[in-house]
């Protein structure tokens, strides 16, 4: 395919994003379309994420990838990676040009429906997302939910794997407590970040409201406490809000479940509907659904101890990496809350409502 790069519209996590002009519009691919482009050099990420894209293109809720090739730009090169240009812009900014930072219930329920529907399909996939927050949650011009940025997106069976058990990987607003804690990231963690966003789209603000890492930190992996529901919010909202917002990941509702919960259960979309292993995408089975709150699976608990294993941080702000490690012979502490209560001693206060000036840390 033969293409231009136009204006830039943004950038991902692992690279910068501009329109694609194809130069010969009767194409295959004359359609509305973006580059996502990094150094060849650095591009394992990129190459990654246009695999998973590949692996997922039969889901409408999925942003869907066009191609990718190589390209020489000022004596370096480049890998491309062509992705479907979605012109509603993402979820934030929707948030950001509504009258009072906020969307109303029916919009809320309508995209959670959507979003849980793409959450399955990645899930049932073998896949786990690992950063869902609005900025990666984009519209098309009709409206439809697309789900985007799969730069930190990994295979759950690769989770198995000590040496990534025990990466931050994520956004911190967003992160879950076994994230947090132990480095665990599983399909339960993309729901508890559901319900982040969720809760965000019904308050205008993030649901935690601290600015510093520390407390926020401790605020996840420490205690009881859970993140801050929205005031106008139905009671099937919050409750819905209530099956996302479980400590233990192992009681936490899947995606499949959730697509039957009252919240969502009676939205309706004329998406082409596209197969799973004889499922559509997001549809789930009723059968595997609780029915009510004492209806759920019985849960195997879990006390063996975590291990202790190297660490590497994805996505944290520099200023917080000396507060957030305990450096003992590199490896973490031998509790949660042993790690944790390292942070004790505040540094200096950030914003995190959005993810600028983030570095990543390998």
């Amino acid at each position: 395919m033969d293409w231009v790069r136009g204006e830039a519209v943004g950038h991902g996590s692992f690279g910068k994003v501009n329109f694609a002009i194809p130069r010969c519009q009767n194409t295959l691919f004359s359609q509305s379309m973006v580059v996502k482009s990094s150094a060849a050099s650095c591009s394992a990420t990129l190459l990654n994420e246009k695999l998973i894209l590949d692996e997922l293109n039969s889901c409408p809720h999925i942003i869907n990838c066009l191609g990718d090739n190589f390209t020489y730009e000022n004596g370096e090169k480049i890998y491309n990676v062509l992705l479907e240009y979605a012109s509603g812009g993402d979820l934030s900014e929707k948030l950001m040009n509504s009258s009072d930072h906020r969307l109303p219930e029916f919009e809320i329920r309508k995209y959670t429906k959507a979003l849980l529907r793409g959450l399955h399909y990645i899930h049932k996939s073998g896949y786990v997302h690992c950063d869902i927050k609005l900025q990666n949650i984009l519209l098309g011009k009709d409206g439809q939910v697309k789900i985007a940025d799969f730069g930190l997106a990994k295979r759950a069976d690769s989770m198995k794997d000590d040496n990534l058990r025990c990466e931050l990987r994520g956004t911190p607003l967003y992160m879950s407590p076994e994230m947090v804690t132990g480095g665990e990231q599983d399909s339960p963690a993309d729901i508890w970040a559901l319900g982040c966003v969720v809760a965000e789209m019904a308050a205008g603000a993030p649901v935690w409201k601290y600015s510093n890492i520390t407390q926020l930190l401790m605020a996840i992996g420490v205690g009881d406490q859970l993140p801050e529901f929205p005031a106008k919010l139905s009671d099937e909202g919050e409750d819905f809000l209530g099956k996302c917002f479980v400590k233990d990941p192992r009681n936490r509702w899947t995606a499949e479940m959730l697509l039957h919960h009252p919240f969502v259960a009676d939205q309706h979309y004329d998406d082409v509907t596209v197969t799973l292993n004889d499922e559509t995408c997001g549809s789930g089975s009723p059968s595997t659904s609780p029915r009510c709150p004492f209806d759920f699976p019985d849960w195997v608990s879990d006390d063996s101890a975590e291990s202790s294993a190297t660490c590497s941080i994805t996505y944290l702000p520099s200023p917080a990496i000396q507060e957030l490690l305990n450096f003992s012979g590199g490896s973490w502490s031998t509790t949660p809350a042993e790690r944790l209560r390292e942070l004790i001693n505040e540094g200096p206060e950030s914003e995190w409502s959005t993810d600028d000036g983030w570095v990543c840390v390998r």
